[in-house]
């Protein structure tokens, strides 16, 4: 039996209950939303979950009005809410009437924008949490290289880290995403076909970290520029990619200006291009792109109130990710290699942006200084150090 593992959002969650009317944890399916929310719920003696998955407490809520006012005193959790969004209207009109906090905690696997009824009728009534799978920052430390690899290569969704081999773990991930194409997708309303989708999803994969070109990815596709990008929607909206903006500035640079893309999970990541073991990863042409997307996913939840952007320039100047908050701007490259080197373009960049610290997040041993007042760190040294400050 697996032990809990403490979340990130656990503290976040208990203000947010403590100052709004709704609050709403949103990330990808299973990545632990529900056990966290249960977890959560066992210090509350009034509190009521529904899985609204499940037909039996589905039922409850037949009349949802009569039931939100016979429990009109207890927080009600509601899973899975993107299979009964009508329920938003309703509770909307609940909290306005109620005129306190704590009402309700909804939980599900659409982001705000695509759930357009939440954040349409419960505007300012409403604080959103995003949870992610595991982060390295929330596992056990102390356990070194090991526990790293263990989850760059098998990602953080709690089954497939916990998974007793890595042929269990990889098992599990093919079944994740095809459950994700032919039953998650479709009940959000989506009628893309799922072979579809699964071919555009293995075409993002081998473009991971690398510009989007919808033009180019459409005709591949035999589709417009336009549906392409409706895919990359679809896709990001449902927690499985990430776009990566662009860096803006009035700079007499010429800028890229197209998004980067990455699939936000690495464990999925591998399972798309077929990567099993660590071995085949360490001799795969993904390996390098890998370790800057599984980087910056644990990088970027410490940078949640942090402006994010990647900087490069048509001459080939390039930062990975650039970080920005009031003047400050921190520029974090990631080298998937035990001896990084300082490029000419990285140089150039530091010096086009003039950042405030530069950090290159790499598998090594220890940090160290490599001049130009850039710091090499290991991942969970950065993460410790830097901690989104």
């Amino acid at each position: 039996m697996h032990r809990y593992v403490e979340r990130s959002i656990r503290a976040g969650l208990q203000a947010s209950v403590r100052q709004n009317p709704v609050t709403a944890i949103l990330g990808p399916r299973q990545c632990g939303k529900s056990t966290l929310a249960r977890e959560f719920l066992k210090f509350r003696t009034r509190s009521i979950y529904l899985d609204l998955e499940r037909p039996s407490d589905l039922a409850r809520l037949r009349d949802p009005e009569a039931f939100f006012e016979a429990n009109g005193d207890v927080l009600i959790c509601l899973d899975e809410i993107q299979r009964t969004p009508e329920i938003l209207s309703v509770i909307r009109s609940v909290v306005d009437e109620r005129a306190t906090n704590g009402c309700f905690l909804i939980l599900g696997s659409a982001s705000p924008a695509l759930l357009r009824q939440s954040s349409e009728s419960l505007a300012g009534r409403i604080r959103y949490l995003e949870l992610t799978p595991f982060l390295l920052s929330e596992l056990e430390p102390g356990h070194g290289p090991p526990l790293l690899k263990n989850l760059w290569l098998k990602g953080g969704f709690p089954r497939s880290w916990l998974a007793a081999t890595e042929e269990e773990s990889y098992e599990w991930r093919q079944d994740f995403i095809r459950t994700f194409l032919t039953r998650d997708i479709p009940q959000l309303g989506s009628r893309v076909p799922a072979a579809q989708l699964e071919r555009f999803w293995q075409m993002c994969a081998h473009v991971h970290g690398q510009i989007f070109n919808s033009a180019k990815l459409g005709e591949s596709l035999g589709v417009s520029h336009h549906t392409a990008r409706s895919y990359l929607d679809l896709l990001e909206q449902t927690y499985m990619v990430r776009i990566l903006p662009p860096f803006s500035a009035n700079m007499k640079k010429r800028l890229i200006k197209s998004p980067k893309i990455f699939i936000r999970d690495s464990g999925l990541l591998h399972t798309l291009h077929g990567i099993r073991t660590f071995n085949d990863l360490l001799g795969h042409p993904v390996y390098g792109s890998s370790w800057e997307g599984f980087a910056m996913e644990n990088i970027l939840p410490l940078a949640a109130d942090w402006k994010t952007s990647f900087y490069r320039t048509s001459s080939g100047n390039e930062i990975d990710l650039v970080l920005e908050k009031g003047r400050r701007r921190v520029a974090v490259e990631c080298k998937a290699s035990s001896a990084p080197e300082l490029t000419r373009g990285f140089r150039q960049a530091l010096l086009d942006l003039e950042v405030s610290e530069a950090w290159i997040v790499a598998p090594v041993r220890e940090s160290y200084p490599a001049g130009n007042g850039v710091t090499v760190a290991p991942l969970p040294r950065f993460l410790e150090r830097w901690g989104g400050k």
